[in-house]
């Protein structure tokens, strides 16, 4: 197997956990993040992870998928490039091997262009199994980031979701407290950064502003701007997955909950 990803080896003092943490995702390598949202995102001063995969249209169609010269762009620009893996698929048809070869590859493909191997993962459509959680433990992940289920109905179209409790959850399966998409309003993300207090920190996963090839994931760029206008004018800590080891202990897991998702 390839080199385990150390990136994050130590923790150092923990920070308190302040009210109104929000961890910003971007799913897909979608053409937006590169012309829309990260020119947005850095005018406030936002930190931010992109989830980059080879699957879906990313080879075969520019138009709507960044390219990997864009990717070390964004790395550039100070955002975290974090791995998606290589096809996109539902991770709990592939063997072990598989799943870690499919991770490999995303690190080989950013080494070639520069960009750090990446030191936090997103699951593909929301698949989990123990057998893709003991990969990604082989292979060293502080953070891994799921979607809503199965505290929450799912809505291909946006909803919902729980906030991410460190006490309670497993630090690679962080939960998404909102996946904005034509089903998801302002009041969602609203109720989202509410609950961003006592300890507790929203996580927000977009799939695209807008997604041009999926349309039911799809976020307009003027909601959007609505959205980070909301974050800056109530006085959110806006960060990266990564940036999360400054507040939470990556290896303390000793009874933290894992939920599992076909």
């Amino acid at each position: 197997m390839k080199k385990e990803n150390t990136a994050i080896s130590q923790v150092e003092k923990l920070q308190p956990i302040p009210d109104k943490l929000v961890v910003l995702t971007f799913d897909d390598g979608n053409k937006s993040d590169y012309n829309y949202v990260a020119p947005l995102l850095k005018e406030y001063g936002f930190g931010a992870t992109f989830y980059i995969t080879e699957g879906l249209g990313f080879l075969d169609n520019k138009d709507h998928y960044v390219t990997w010269e864009e990717v070390r762009e964004l790395h550039d620009d100070g955002f975290e490039i974090g791995n998606h893996t290589r096809q996109h698929p539902n991770i709990n048809t592939l063997t072990k091997e598989e799943l870690f070869s499919s991770l490999v590859h995303i690190d080989e493909r950013c080494e070639t262009y520069g960009i750090p191997i990446p030191v936090t993962f997103a699951y593909p459509g929301d698949s989990r199994g123990p057998e893709s959680i003991e990969v990604l433990r082989e292979k060293g992940y502080p953070f891994a980031r799921r979607g809503v289920g199965p505290e929450s109905p799912y809505d291909l179209e946006g909803g919902r979701g729980p906030v991410y409790d460190p006490d309670i959850h497993h630090p690679l399966v962080i939960p998404s407290t909102g996946v904005p998409g034509p089903h998801y309003e302002f009041d969602d993300l609203v109720w989202a950064v509410e609950q961003a207090k006592d300890g507790k920190i929203t996580v927000i996963t977009f799939h695209g502003v807008p997604a041009l090839e999926h349309r039911w994931v799809d976020t307009s760029p003027e909601q959007f701007r609505t959205y980070m206008d909301y974050l800056r004018d109530n006085g959110c800590t806006v960060i990266a997955v990564r940036d999360l080891v400054k507040y939470v202990d990556p290896t303390d897991t000793d009874g933290k909950q894992i939920t599992y998702f076909p």
